[in-house]
């Protein structure tokens, strides 16, 4: 298997090519700095970076495909506390490739993700459009982590008696009169 390390996230490549020599790119990114993701990340200094790596190859009926890998970690703000925390990033995606429009309108019919290939892809593109999926819309901490997070067994016993605070109102209200 060939290898690229030097190659950045803004290099352009051919993405048949590189699945036919069976070819790999990889590279690491600041999640801060990619535009789309800007506004849905925090940024924390000395944040690790999301390493990421494609390799080209082909399915078993020998259409051209890329495995995109992203490892690493985001920081985002916990819905509920309002802190920042981070998101744990591990994802592998497989991505068919079209060679013209036709070929696209006719394997995403029959396949979850396809990429149009007709010309030279961007690294950078690939990680951001696969890091906007994977992360949470609404993230949060575990419950046993999030300072607003209320205890499990305060939910419990609300729970259990849903009018305990009514009956207390109405019992104070009845001696002051």
């Amino acid at each position: 298997m060939k290898r690229d390390k030097g190659v950045q996230a803004t290099a352009r490549f051919d993405a048949l090519k590189l699945a036919a020599a069976g070819a790999m790119l990889e590279g690491e990114v600041d999640p801060g700095q990619l535009p789309r993701l800007t506004d849905r990340v925090v940024p924390v200094a000395d944040a690790p970076r999301i390493a990421w790596r494609i390799v080209g190859g082909h399915d078993g009926l020998g259409h051209p495909l890329l495995k995109l890998s992203l490892d690493g970690k985001a920081f985002m703000t916990c819905q509920r506390c309002l802190r920042s925390f981070a998101v744990p990033v591990a994802q592998e995606t497989v991505l068919l490739l079209a060679r013209n429009e036709r070929e696209l309108m006719r394997l995403d019919a029959e396949e979850p993700e396809v990429v149009l290939a007709e010309t030279p892809l961007e690294p950078a593109t690939l990680v951001e459009d696969e890091l906007l999926l994977s992360l949470p819309f609404a993230p949060r901490h575990a419950a046993a982590e999030c300072a607003a997070a209320a205890p499990a067994s305060a939910v419990a016993v609300a729970a259990e008696k849903p009018f305990a605070q009514l009956a207390g109102l109405k019992a104070r209200h009845q001696a002051k009169n």
